[in-house]
């Protein structure tokens, strides 16, 4: 196979689907999805900013999460609702690099976010009377710098690994997106330290970050069994339940799409969790925090009152 001139590379996504009524249904439903996560993104963004009463550590964390998963998504989400409707799904080498970039960016950021959340939750719980001294302003401004800087980090080095490779094969990437598993699948390069620099990425981050977020737990649980009211141990439960369910649907679906034999039998299965992952998490994260928690809750419904208040007066 001949090599070309990389910057007159394009990729051809297969896309989610060829039927063209089923492609239409999911360009409405994911057209709604991505209104939804950024209606609910921002929103819980300037609400937490806004409201003195939330300018804490974990709503500090909350609102970077938030923002990260805005542009998360935004990477991916309307390059994929546009192709449901076009002709032809093509991405350019240098737009296939920088969306890539960016996702795998973001992606880093999201898993170390999580992770701060975690100890976050952990300090508050099991050392309540030192919490203030542990998480100062200073140490989450370290945190959320730290989570941006290594997350750029490690998607810089997977991106020039990846995109040094070869392409001189076939152009279709059986895919939405531009991934790691199926650009991998269609470099013509021997891919063998790229694929072991990818998976020690992945999975130091992955396993790192989960390794914190369970180790957390697991103190945090023995600190609210050791609670002898039961208000008690349900207002500590319920303060970690919206970071354990979106933890846990990120992390699944995640290791579902990165960590299993590199087979074609998995590739729909990779596409559906690619999906949970990069467009319906981010959606999930800001209703999920803003129906599970009271403060948040308590905000919004101030924030509705006073809208429909001006509205009635207007």
């Amino acid at each position: 196979m001949e090599e070309v001139n990389k910057t007159q590379i394009m990729f051809i996504f297969s896309g989610l689907t060829d039927d063209s009524n089923l492609a239409l249904f999911l360009f409405i439903f994911f057209l709604l999805v991505y209104i939804i996560t950024l209606v609910g993104n921002i929103g819980l963004f300037i609400i937490v900013r806004k409201t003195s009463a939330l300018h804490t550590p974990m709503y500090y964390f909350l609102s970077y999460l938030s923002l990260v998963d805005l542009f998360y998504s935004s990477s991916v989400t309307p390059k994929m609702i546009a192709d449901l409707i076009s002709a032809r799904k093509v991405i350019t080498f240098k737009g296939c690099a920088l969306q890539f970039l960016t996702f795998a960016d973001l992606a880093g950021t999201e898993v170390l976010l999580l992770s701060n959340m975690a100890y976050d939750r952990y300090a508050a719980i099991c050392h309540p009377l030192h919490y203030v001294y542990i998480m100062t302003k200073k140490k989450c401004f370290r945190m959320v710098l730290g989570a941006f800087s290594f997350g750029f980090f490690q998607s810089l080095i997977q991106t020039c690994c990846i995109f040094s490779l070869q392409y001189c094969g076939s152009n279709i990437l059986n895919h939405f997106y531009c991934d790691v598993p199926p650009l991998l699948r269609l470099s013509c390069s021997d891919t063998f330290t790229c694929d072991m620099v990818n998976i020690f990425l992945i999975g130091s981050y992955g396993f790192c970050s989960l390794a914190m977020i369970l180790f957390s737990y697991v103190f945090i649980i023995i600190s609210i069994l050791k609670i002898r009211s039961g208000k008690g141990r349900q207002k500590a439960f319920s303060t970690c339940s919206s970071h354990v369910i979106c933890s846990s649907i990120f992390y699944v679906s995640v290791f579902l799409t990165y960590f299993h034999s590199p087979s074609n039998v998995f590739e729909e299965q990779d596409k559906v969790a690619a999906i949970f992952y990069s467009v319906i998490t981010p959606m999930l994260n800001p209703i999920i925090y803003s129906l599970r928690n009271q403060e948040v809750k308590k905000v919004i419904k101030q924030a509705i009152r006073a809208l429909a208040i001006s509205s009635c007066n207007w």
